[in-house]
């Protein structure tokens, strides 16, 4: 009874939740069981005569279907409403999604043979073929990336038919063909094969259902660039530009940078000026700005050249200032961030801008300064200023080493040393810059107290220079410490693992230590970095001959005239080596070409016409002695051997004539009396008295020379020049990154003595040794 009693709320407010309770009783269900007409309605077809209003409101208590009472009409229902069923009544469990029928029946296979699945594989399997072959062409295996390309090429037509078949050609994929096409043209023209790329670049451009393909022609005329055809070049370049709209303005400033080199190429310096200014204008660059300099000093325009110079220092590099890399507490999470990003990628592009924009700059610099101004050091000046004034101050002071270093290709040495001298008080970085290249100055002077001195400023003010270090080494080496000059190498190689002139001078010095195992190993690591240096090739060489391995040394020669064919030490040492090992057709071949690439070899032009007595030829030496006296003039030693070559030959008419020459240019030599006499005797000649007569003066006044510097010396044993008629003079081979180093010889060379002139019809010649 007291669940139809409501209170009334002690405020004046609405209570949110009454209501709630309150319902219809017409829509009560609990009592339908006990309802006598709905019963009746239920068992029997009483329910589907067409009651009445009243009947009906009467016997079931509450409204029918759609029926309205109190001015509400009741909504419609469904027939059977969803969920409930008879069962549900008998007390089974609500299943309206009907779970309990169990799992869905497994998904009909594949039909692999229909037609849409095999196009659906193939169109898989060319895009794979693509991934494939520019994979290929990122690692550098240019000849598989075609491979694959093509193949893609070949698959792609085998779907295009296949589709055409099953379906309409409006279904055909065109993106895939296009990307073929253009991975095929890509290939072609990486491997060099330009006419494919551009007929295959042609198929895309004339196809109209490719979108966006003209952009293609500017690979056509970068093709046509490689093969210097300019004309075309510039054409595809226009058509190219023609058809990007402005809105593109990046692709449209490089294609119009391509036109000004091509422009450049061609000698159209006007015209590729208006590209590069117009570029400049837009969107300047780095590259526009260096062309635009290029272009105005082809014509000469010195004005231009500065304000083209102006305008490349002033593009903006557009990078991080180096303050944002340095930590401003102690904060290590900040820490933790700056190192991280301290050398990452971005790092490292923001490096190779700065790095190109300063090239760019000192390149510029180095080609107007010459020409701008009415001298090459006030052209510099006003680079210098320029610089100074512009965000890349620091380049200033290397402008300045550059003049020195400008100085010093015009051989005044002078100036060179002044401008160097500026920067001692400088910061360090440069004063240990000017101080390595002045110690390198003295040291080519060979002033090596000056040279130390500087060498030891440059290490002072930077410990980590390895060419300062290298410069004080060679100083050492120079007074002959090797160790100690071994060590300042090796420091060098320390801070500068590419460092290769340390490398070869630390060999240098092994070898002069006789430390030949470790000189070698030294030689060889340098070998692995400069593969095709004649320096290091030599050096390897002169070791194993050292070590006495005649074959290695040979070897590594052969290497060495493979990459300098033409260098003639190289040549006649090969030659040596052979006549050591006894094999004289190839210790002659190797001299002959070396005397054939330089003729002024003693050393070769003895070996030559000794070889030629040697093998009965006296006619074919007369040529190499005649040379020999060419160019030793005062040796008497070469025309005694030219007239005993006549005499051998059996011409003694002109080795008479060759002996008086002789005679008249030096009358003081006893042998060539002794042999106008002994030919004058033998022919019959009446001027054989009076060369007798010269030749007993000149043998007694040469024995009153001897008796008295015997007695005024008292046989103290001083010194003697050089025997006339000798000929020995040391060869050696300068070493560009190193000290000079002395070539060895070998007791194998061949020379001329009295052996090779005994005749039994004339008795023993008397020759110089």
């Amino acid at each position: 009874m007291m669940q139809n009693v409501h209170l009334a709320p002690e405020t004046d407010e609405d209570d949110l939740y009454s209501g709630y309770n309150d319902y219809n009783p017409t829509y009560d269900t609990e009592d339908l069981e006990n309802d006598t007409a709905f019963q009746q309605a239920v068992r029997t077809s009483h329910g589907r005569r067409h009651p009445s209003k009243t009947s009906l409101a009467s016997s079931m208590g509450r409204p029918m279907t759609g029926a309205i009472q109190d001015g509400v009409t009741r909504p419609m229902t469904a027939v059977r409403a969803a969920g409930f069923t008879k069962a549900a009544l008998r007390g089974s469990s609500f299943d309206p999604l009907g779970q309990s029928r169990g799992p869905a029946p497994p998904l009909e296979a594949k039909n692999e043979d229909s037609p849409e699945e095999k196009i659906r594989q193939l169109e898989k399997k060319v895009n794979e073929l693509v991934e494939e072959s520019c994979i290929a062409n990122s690692c550098g295996d240019l000849k598989l990336a075609l491979e694959k390309a093509k193949d893609a090429g070949r698959k792609e037509r085998v779907l295009v038919r296949q589709r055409e078949q099953v379906t309409t050609p409006e279904n055909i994929n065109l993106d895939l063909t296009y990307s073929v096409l253009f991975n095929l043209a890509n290939q072609y023209s990486a491997n060099e094969m330009y006419t494919e790329a551009l007929n295959t670049y042609q198929v895309i451009v004339k196809n109209k259902m490719f979108s966006n393909a003209g952009k293609l022609k500017v690979n056509m005329g970068n093709i046509y660039l490689k093969q210097r055809n300019y004309s075309k070049a510039i054409k595809f370049y226009r058509m190219a530009l023609d058809q990007i709209p402005s809105v593109h303005k990046e692709m449209r400033i490089k294609i119009m940078q391509n036109i000004g080199v091509t422009f450049i190429k061609t000698g159209q310096y006007s015209d590729a000026i208006n590209s590069f200014e117009h570029i400049m204008s837009m969107a300047p660059n780095l590259k526009a700005g260096f062309n635009l300099i290029l272009s105005y000093f082809a014509i000469g325009d010195q004005e231009k050249m500065k304000k083209s110079f102006q305008k490349l220092i002033a593009v903006p590099l557009e990078i991080d200032e180096d303050d944002k890399y340095i930590s401003p507490s102690d904060d290590p999470h900040t820490n933790l961030v700056i190192e991280a990003i301290k050398n990452d990628h971005l790092r490292q592009m923001e490096r190779e801008r700065k790095a190109m924009a300063e090239k760019y700059i000192m390149t510029a610099a180095k080609l107007i300064a010459p020409v701008i101004e009415t001298s090459f050091a006030v052209g510099y000046d006003w680079c210098v200023e320029v610089v100074k004034a512009s965000q890349y101050v620091e380049l200033a002071n290397d402008l300045e080493i550059n003049k020195a270093i400008t100085y010093l290709r015009q051989k005044d040495f002078t100036q060179a040393v002044d401008t160097l001298k500026m920067f001692e008080k400088k910061d360090s970085r440069v004063k240990s810059a000017a101080a390595t290249n002045l110690s390198f100055l003295y040291y080519l002077e060979n002033e090596f107290a000056q040279a130390s001195s500087y060498a030891d400023l440059a290490v002072n003010s930077d410990r980590y220079n390895p060419s300062a270090l290298t410069n004080k080494g060679n100083t050492v080496f120079a007074n002959g410490d090797y160790e100690k000059a071994a060590e300042f190498y090796k420091e060098a190689l320390r801070n500068d693992s590419s460092c290769t002139e340390a490398l070869y001078n630390i060999g240098l010095s092994y070898k002069k230590l006789n430390r030949l195992s470790e000189a070698l190993d030294c030689f060889l690591k340098l070998h692995a970095i400069l593969r095709n240096s004649a320096q290091v090739l030599y050096q390897i060489a002169n070791v194993y001959e050292l070590m006495e391995d005649p074959n290695q040394a040979i070897e590594w020669l052969m290497q060495l005239i493979s990459v300098v064919p033409t260098d003639s030490r190289a040549l006649s040492k090969l030659g040596e080596l052979h006549d050591s090992e006894g094999d004289k057709s190839q210790a002659f071949q190797y001299y002959y070409e070396s005397y054939r690439y330089f003729p002024s070899n003693i050393e070769v032009i003895e070996w030559l016409g000794a070889y030629y007595i040697d093998t009965q030829f006296c006619e074919k030496a007369i040529q190499y002695f005649e040379r020999a006296s060419l160019i030793q003039p005062t040796q008497v030693k070469w025309q005694l051997m030219v007239a005993s070559c006549f005499r051998r030959s059996g011409n003694y008419q002109k080795a008479l004539d060759t002996y008086k020459d002789i005679h008249k240019k030096f009358p003081e030599n006893v042998e060539c009396l002794r042999f106008l006499v002994r030919l004058c005797t033998d022919i019959g000649l009446k001027e054989v008295q009076e060369y007798a007569t010269k030749l007993k003066r000149l043998e007694k006044m040469k024995e009153i020379r001897e008796q008295r510097i015997k007695s005024g010396r008292d046989g103290s044993g001083g010194s003697r020049g050089k025997r006339e008629g000798s000929a020995g003079s040391d060869a050696s081979y300068v070493d560009p990154l190193g000290p000079q180093v002395e070539r060895p010889k070998t007791a194998a060379k061949k020379r001329v003595d009295e052996d090779d002139f005994a005749d039994e019809e004339l008795g023993d010649d008397l020759l110089p040794e």
